[in-house]
């Protein structure tokens, strides 16, 4: 007799993704662009993880001369993280303490966003289902 199971969505991607990272690992690649109104976009494409995660911790962390950082990571091309890649968003987050600045996510695939909700990151730092909702607030 065969067992089927009634499996979730989110639940189905998050174990496709384990599978197709377990096989096929994917550098971390990072595009950055800045709105008319000054907004650093980074938008990572891969996994991040303790071999990848340094492109992005120097993105977050870089200081600006003229103006507080303003920031935000859209996650839509991350298809795993790592306690290094919360780690480089904390690290960011700190950074714009005491500053008008910030730091938001946008759009994290259910993978991405199942390790920032276990984590409780998605309570520190504000976590938004698109890009566009994240640059009007």
């Amino acid at each position: 007799m065969t067992r089927q199971e009634n499996i979730p969505p989110a639940v189905a991607e998050d174990r496709a993704a384990d599978t197709v990272r377990r096989t096929t690992p994917a550098p971390l690649s990072l595009a950055r662009t800045t709105t008319s109104d000054g907004v650093t976009v980074l938008r990572p494409h891969g996994e991040i993880d303790h071999c990848t995660v340094a492109p992005l911790r120097q993105a977050l962390t870089d200081t600006p001369t003229t103006a507080p950082a303003r920031t935000v990571v859209d996650l839509s091309e991350v298809t795993f993280m790592d306690s290094t890649g919360l780690n480089a968003l904390i690290i960011g987050q700190r950074a714009t303490r005491g500053t008008p600045g910030w730091i938001r996510l946008a759009h994290p695939r259910p993978c991405v966003q199942r390790v920032l909700r276990l984590s409780g990151l998605d309570a520190f730092i504000d976590c938004y289902p698109t890009l566009d909702q994240a640059l009007a607030r």
